[in-house]
């Protein structure tokens, strides 16, 4: 076995083994039961409730829900779009290498981009962002991944519930999720960071003299403050411009691994919590390892296609592509983290994509096409999932005549247009951007210095990645001017919000209906054929969605590449 498998294998392991424990713990955390927190956390939680006039007893049905996710999302990107606007004016700003305004479309790209948990960066962090707005941006981590906690939570209550509007109260939800889950494993992980060598500090940039008799500036700051929770919360993005790369970042295959950890654990573990919250933890299981199943596809081609060469070059380098990877992580740490990232809506890469072998990269590409069901952001995998498995009864159901239903609730003509609706979002907003840019020439000044079919990546992957709320790039696109700032924007709302509502509609239906108990004609859910159905069906539905735009951009680029 080669070492690159075997870091692979122990990583799959660790999270099989930490999805029972942590989605049992999630259970207990969102259905009100004891934990061992609780002493510390309650009374801080009754002071938050009270000093926010919440009522932790009332309910709201999806519709309020969903208007309180979206205003609280509003607000926040009004504040972070005016402080960043301010930062000139407030603590820790150093003009001297401040050198890249925080022009207003870059300024509402950013705001959008980390309250939806895209971290989409038009920009370089340690010349752009003071350590105040690096701080605000932390602060965003949490309460964005706290909001889509929630908002997944909501949406398996509609399993849950029967006869009832009732989902939950948003404002409940997302305090339970800061501040027992985000803030506690955030300050133990930031301490491993800081252990590991990432730095904490508040001290103005370093500047060094070399031997040759010149200057450096080497940046710094609280990068632990920010790196821990941008993965948990899988939010991505990074301290530095080139993200996960930076040894201040990640500076360790230590800290690789467990920053990867951090990605997946929540989202993995939310199938467990699923399965167990509706009384069916068979079915939790079977999505777990559907799931890990295309995971371990995806991962096996993107090694495969990393360390091997184009034919030109073969006979001159060994050990695989390298270019634009890290020596410390190597093509079995680089491949890895691409199918993570792209996976687990975090766009915390380690490597450059740009530099990947072309059907590489499209291993991340199709993984955010699909809409990131595997294992996902927190709360979205999950629904993003179990849309597929509806849309999987459905089609199913209806060729060998058994009832659309799931988990006893009846699939009818309401519940299949917003399961439709969900499943054409992604593709009428990506082709329709990517078609776009591709035709304008606002939208062809972005490719720097690739055309043809590998631009065409660029441009897609960017579409694609911003509708994920993803935020990792193919760093070939120069996406900081005001087409790309404003088109992703478009692309980061309605992959954050439309998806999230229409997830809600659909959790308030089942939860106003009476639930219907499984007979003969009904499909079960909890079984090997299921997985193989549910597998089958995300990845024909994502072709017939994405393979021509896929033929034009990285499958036309591998066989240009060969004789």
């Amino acid at each position: 076995m080669s070492v690159d498998a075997f870091q692979a294998g122990i990583f799959l392991l660790v999270v099989a083994a930490l999805v029972k424990p942590v989605g049992a713990y999630l259970e207990r955390v969102f259905q009100r039961q004891k934990t061992w927190l609780d002493p510390l956390l309650v009374p801080v939680e009754r002071l938050i409730h009270r000093i926010l006039g919440i009522d932790a007893r009332g309910e709201m049905d999806w519709k309020r829900y969903s208007l309180a996710f979206v205003i609280f999302s509003v607000v926040n990107v009004v504040a972070l779009y005016f402080l960043l606007r301010w930062q000139a004016w407030l603590p820790w700003y150093f003009p001297k290498v401040m050198t890249t305004p925080m022009a207003p479309d870059l300024a509402a790209n950013t705001a959008v981009s980390f309250v939806t948990t895209t971290t989409w960066q038009a920009y370089a962090g340690e010349n752009t962002l003071s350590y105040f707005s690096q701080i605000l941006l932390a602060g965003q981590n949490f309460v964005a991944g706290a909001a889509g906690l929630a908002v997944g939570i909501a949406f398996i209550r509609g399993y849950v519930h029967e006869k009832t509007e009732n989902l939950g109260n948003f404002w409940v939800d997302l305090i339970r999720a800061l501040l027992w889950v985000l803030v506690p494993l955030s300050v133990v992980g930031s301490i491993f960071l800081v252990w590991q060598g990432v730095p904490m500090n508040f001290l103005p940039y370093a500047v060094a003299h070399t031997i040759e008799g010149g200057t450096q500036t080497i940046a710094r700051g609280p990068v632990a403050a920010l790196e821990f929770i941008k993965n948990l919360g899988t939010n991505g993005g990074g301290f530095f411009n080139v993200n996960g790369a930076h040894p201040f970042e990640n500076p360790t295959p230590l800290t690789n691994f467990v920053e990867l950890l951090a990605i997946v654990v929540l989202p993995a573990a939310f199938t467990h919590t699923f399965g167990r919250m509706v009384g069916k933890p068979r079915d939790g299981w079977v999505i777990f390892w559907t799931m890990t199943a295309l995971f371990i596809a995806g991962l096996v081609v993107c090694e495969w296609a990393e360390g091997s060469m184009h034919p030109a070059l073969a006979h001159e380098i060994a050990g695989g592509n390298m270019e634009g990877k890290e020596v410390r992580f190597g093509v079995g740490g680089s491949a890895l983290a691409a199918v993570v990232t792209s996976n687990g809506a975090t766009g915390s890469y380690n490597s450059m994509h740009d530099s990947f072998e072309p059907l590489g990269v499209a291993v991340p590409l199709v993984n955010m096409l699909l809409g990131e069901i595997v294992y996902g952001g927190l709360g979205t995998g999950l629904y993003s999932m179990i849309f597929v498995a509806l849309l999987a009864l459905f089609v199913g159901g209806l060729m060998v005549g058994r009832s659309p239903e799931h988990l006893g609730r009846r699939l009818g003509p309401p519940e299949m247009k917003i399961i439709a609706l969900y499943t054409l979002l992604g593709p009428v907003t990506v082709l329709v951007m990517t078609a776009v840019a591709v035709v304008t020439d606002a939208g062809r000044v972005g490719l720097t210095t690739n055309v043809g079919s590998h631009g065409f990546t660029e441009i897609l992957f960017a579409y694609a990645s911003a509708f994920a709320n993803n935020g990792q790039s193919m760093a070939g696109l120069s996406a900081n001017n005001i087409f790309y700032n404003t088109t992703t924007i478009i692309a980061m709302l309605a992959g954050r919000f439309g998806l999230a509502v229409l997830a809600l509609a659909l959790a308030g239906r089942f939860a106003a209906a009476r639930r219907r108990p499984a007979g003969a004609g009904t499909m079960r859910s909890d079984g090997v054929l299921f997985g193989m159905l549910l597998a089958g069906t995300a990845i024909f539905v994502g072709a017939l969605n994405f393979l021509p735009a896929l033929a034009l951009g990285p499958i036309l680029e591998h066989f240009s590449m060969r004789p």
